[in-house]
């Protein structure tokens, strides 16, 4: 298997071909990236791409729409896929290695191991709708992790409570690789890019970037020196006014995400979750 030099990302579905292929860069000294994807690739992940590339000599992403990370009723089955228009953005951004497993490849039969979370897995955000959420992505991001053994791996700041939770994770399993945070892409208009927004219909897109302009209005208010209950619950009105259905509007320690008590010298991220029409936008930002 020559990877010294190709025109196109190599596909690869199994393990062993993935630790392989890796073994041999690292025997040559290059520096390995991770980039995890669901696949369904937009601007936000290529930047993952662009800031691995800044980090590290090979870059392997993976693409896997990863089952014990929905909870019933969810929307694994219609989450838009795009595997080949994937790979050639991948490609473009100069990408080494697609790992697109099966779904038997990874969970085969008699899988009866997954990691339990606490921490910032258990705060009162995404775990207070999705409460298994977390440790399917634990599992998953342990097993790619594993398998691909990279050097460092780069996640979005849009999850931002999944960065924490993976970081966490690797921190205290002792995981020998460096999480990097990729900051959030947004269109022109402020809404956060993500693979769901193409569920939104066109009155519903209009009316997206409202999330984004509330937490940032929310944002200036708490600097301006306006209490938090106060700033949080004009920020809910504003979000609800623009036709969302209102998971979580919330202030919270940018570390740990616990609540914050009072005024605080602590780092503040604002993190919001809300549905419009049959689409769950989240969105954050620092304070």
């Amino acid at each position: 298997m020559d990877l010294k030099k190709r025109d196109c990302p190599l596909i690869l579905r199994d393990v062993d071909a993935l630790r392989r292929a890796v073994a041999g860069w690292r025997a040559d000294g290059e520096i390995i990236a991770l980039t995890p994807t669901m696949g369904a690739l937009h601007a936000g992940h290529v930047s993952l791409v662009e800031m691995a590339k800044r980090h590290a000599s090979r870059v392997v992403m993976s693409i896997f729409v990863n089952p014990t990370q929905f909870a019933a009723g969810e929307d694994f089955g219609a989450y838009p896929r795009s595997f080949e228009a994937d790979v050639a953005a991948f490609g473009a951004a100069g990408g080494d290695i697609v790992f697109a497993p099966a779904v038997e490849a990874m969970y085969g039969a008699g899988f009866a191991t997954a990691i339990h979370v606490a921490g910032p897995a258990l705060v009162g955000l995404e775990d207070r709708t999705r409460p298994t959420h977390f440790s399917g992505v634990a599992t998953v991001v342990a097993k790619l992790l594993n398998q691909c053994r990279p050097d460092i791996a780069v996640f979005g700041e849009k999850d931002y409570q999944q960065l924490k939770v993976i970081a966490r994770l690797a921190r205290d399993l002792d995981l020998d690789v460096k999480i990097l945070a990729a900051p959030t892409l947004r269109e022109k208009d402020g809404l956060a890019l993500s693979s769901r927004n193409v569920y939104l219909a066109p009155a519903e897109r209009a009316a997206a970037p409202a999330l984004y302009g509330a937490l940032v209005a929310c944002a200036a208010a708490i600097r301006a020196g306006v209490g938090l209950d106060v700033a949080l619950e004009d920020a809910r009105r504003a979000v609800a006014k623009a036709g969302f259905i209102i998971d979580y509007v919330e202030a919270r320690n940018a570390e740990t995400l616990e609540p914050l008590r009072g005024v605080t010298d602590d780092p503040i991220r604002l993190l919001a979750a809300a549905r419009l029409g049959k689409t769950r936008l989240i969105d954050n930002i620092a304070v």
